[in-house]
């Protein structure tokens, strides 16, 4: 098996979670990887400014070029028989298809682009109408399309709906080695409740529900050490709200605008509790994000949204708050201020 494409493992943990996991269980597979090098939030970006298109199809080109070469070395002994390609990888889906025309082509389909660009404040009309035909037209080029929930799945076109399956997103192998550690040295025990939330602050991960929920425990005078890391779409509100926590306030926040990715799993296991999304647009009721999966991997108590995805996933292994309700979310993490309710989360 081959796992193909430009995606980026260390932004993207998504595609080593699938390779990790289909090497356990006997896969040999090989990669084929030249990362682009655009995150999401830049993709985004070029799509509200078209203009800055060329910056993405040049990459996206010579990653190509890269691409096509090495493929051409492969010899018939390393033919693939499938080929797996990673996340974001709408465009990289049609190239496969072209070089391995006899290979059964696996779609890591985790977002969809229309609803991403909706998910991200881009408006309706020529380019959202554009991405959907982007969806459907990477989605025919598989044979087999993965999706991480039953929500993603059923938004996959009715006649190709039997070639779907539902992968969830997991956590790779760094995050429990992160929480392992953590809890031989028990760097989360005593003082106040340390609370971290990671993202790119996007309206699906409801952040500024997050500043509002600790802004009310601040003046309720609940001891708290907030982390907050990564910046985006929502930063500036974020930071607006949490303007009224000064020094000495009950509530301190820590916020690194970025964090390495090899460093975030033992920031996040130093932890109490992990905070997962609370954004009530209709993707976030879709989705299980990574953050849960990496901060249960990484030893914490879960707190995030009530959706259907999530409640399916965790079950009692979680606590679950109304999504956009920062009360709620308030008096979830005050109730995780008791030790041993605490501990009982942690350990489910």
């Amino acid at each position: 098996m081959l796992a193909f494409g430009t995606y980026d493992a260390a932004a993207h943990p998504r595609v080593q979670v699938l390779v990790d996991g289909l090497r356990e269980r006997g896969a040999d597979v090989r990669e084929l990887n030249e990362p682009l090098g655009l995150d999401t939030a830049r993709r985004v970006e070029l799509l509200r400014k078209p203009w800055l298109l060329p910056v993405l199809v040049a990459r996206l080109g010579r990653r190509w070029l890269t691409l096509a070469r090495r493929a051409r070395r492969l010899g018939r002994a390393e033919w693939p028989s499938h080929v797996l390609v990673g996340y974001l990888g709408h465009f990289d889906v049609l190239l496969a298809r072209v070089l391995f025309p006899a290979s059964t082509i696996v779609l890591d389909h985790l977002i969809f682009a229309a609803g991403t660009a909706r998910d991200r404040g881009v408006g309706t009309g020529v380019r959202t109408a554009l991405l959907s035909g982007l969806d459907r037209l990477a989605i025919a080029a598989a044979d087999v399309v993965v999706t991480d929930t039953a929500e993603h799945a059923a938004q996959v076109p009715a006649r190709r709906r039997r070639d779907a399956v539902v992968v969830p997103v997991g956590a790779t192998q760094a995050w429990f080695d992160a929480g392992e550690r953590a809890a031989r040295t028990d760097e989360t025990g005593g003082g106040p409740l340390a609370v971290v939330f990671f993202g790119l602050f996007t309206p699906l991960q409801g952040a500024p529900v997050i500043a509002e929920a600790l802004r009310l425990l601040d003046a309720r005078g609940v001891r708290i050490r907030a982390t907050l890391v990564g910046s985006g779409q929502d930063a500036a509100a974020v930071r607006a709200v949490l303007a009224g926590i000064g020094p000495g306030s009950a509530v301190v926040v820590t916020w690194h605008d970025w964090l390495g990715a090899a460093e975030l799993p033992d920031l996040v296991a130093g932890h109490d509790v992990c905070l997962g999304i609370f954004g009530g647009t209709g993707k976030a009721r879709a989705v299980v994000p990574n953050k849960v999966y990496q901060g249960a991997a990484a030893g914490c108590a879960v707190v995030t949204s009530d959706t259907e995805p999530q409640r399916r996933a965790f079950g009692d292994a979680a606590v679950f708050v109304p999504p956009g309700d920062a009360a709620a979310l308030a008096g979830a993490l005050e109730a995780l201020t008791d030790r041993r309710a605490l501990a009982r989360l942690r350990a489910a």
